[in-house]
């Protein structure tokens, strides 16, 4: 059986090591708010809203949770955003995504001050990273660093793997495949119009999947060996939480291979902390953060 990553115990270190330095700001009587924008009454957006806002005061940051009902106007939203760019007490911001049918999604994201869209989903910080990912106060898309942080955990060397990652998204795909590229590993890019998708999978050292497809990687698409990365979200016939990856028949083929949930659901939402407290860093200008 392969070695299981456990996302929630790596976040638990990243909380400690958070919590440390944001105790040491307090002590110095400074502070650190992320704002959260939620639009709708959208279940799974009331829980992740929740989550974060309790992972907020675990490790001593402040949140505000600004809601709008499902019907806002765009401009309505757009003025939020505007006050809470220029509020100096505000160090990051988060619309919670989907948003309803009648917002631009990307309008909106788009109109978040660069230093702080702590989702680091704006084209300037995608751009941003993908030149240099290694500047100190860099805001990286939290999925694709959350990935990063968890191999790193477990001591995985890129250099000259073979990485197939099965998402195009900006938001997961294309970012996570520049990180890789910038620990020298090869990576090709799948998805639906991807040919031959099997064989290719055969050939990865490391799999992505964020397919959003239960049971879509299955045990022959995996070469022994191969550590799966598994991003999906999904239910199964009983409505448990599953991911992409036929956990059970593969877990026996695969070196590393990440649960879901506890893989990279957790490192998700402790990125999204650590580039809140960047943010703060570079606005401050403080070496204490």
């Amino acid at each position: 059986m392969g070695n299981i990553i456990d996302g929630k115990n790596v976040a638990r270190n990243l909380y400690d090591q958070l919590k440390e330095k944001i105790d040491r700001l307090k002590e110095s009587g400074k502070s650190i708010t992320l704002a959260v924008v939620k639009v709708g009454d959208d279940a799974a957006s009331e829980i992740y809203v929740s989550n974060k806002k309790k992972i907020c005061e675990k490790i001593g940051i402040n949140s505000r949770i600004f809601t709008f009902p499902p019907d806002i106007k765009e401009d309505k939203v757009l003025d939020l955003i505007q006050i809470l760019n220029e509020d100096p007490e505000i160090n990051g911001i988060l619309v919670q995504l989907p948003l309803p049918k009648q917002l631009n999604e990307r309008k909106i994201i788009e109109n978040i001050a660069p230093n702080k869209d702590v989702d680091a989903f704006s084209y300037i910080n995608v751009g941003r990273f993908v030149v240099d990912s290694s500047i100190k106060e860099a805001l990286l898309p939290c999925t694709p660093a959350g990935i990063m942080r968890l191999l790193d955990f477990e001591d995985i060397d890129l250099s000259g793997k073979h990485c197939v990652i099965i998402n195009r998204s900006n938001i997961v795909g294309k970012p996570l495949a520049m990180l890789m590229v910038q620990r020298d590993a090869t990576v090709t890019i799948c998805h639906s119009k991807t040919r031959n998708l099997n064989d290719i999978c055969k050939t990865a050292d490391i799999i992505v999947s964020a397919v959003g497809r239960r049971n879509f990687i299955t045990k022959d698409m995996v070469k022994e060996g191969a550590i799966l990365i598994d991003v999906g979200i999904n239910r199964d016939s009983n409505g448990k939480v599953c991911g992409d990856v036929d956990f059970q028949s593969v877990k026996d083929v695969a070196s590393f291979i990440t649960p879901v949930p506890g893989g990279v659901g957790p490192m998700t939402i402790a990125m999204l902390m650590e580039n809140t407290l960047k943010a703060a860093g570079a606005q401050s200008k403080s070496d204490e953060i």
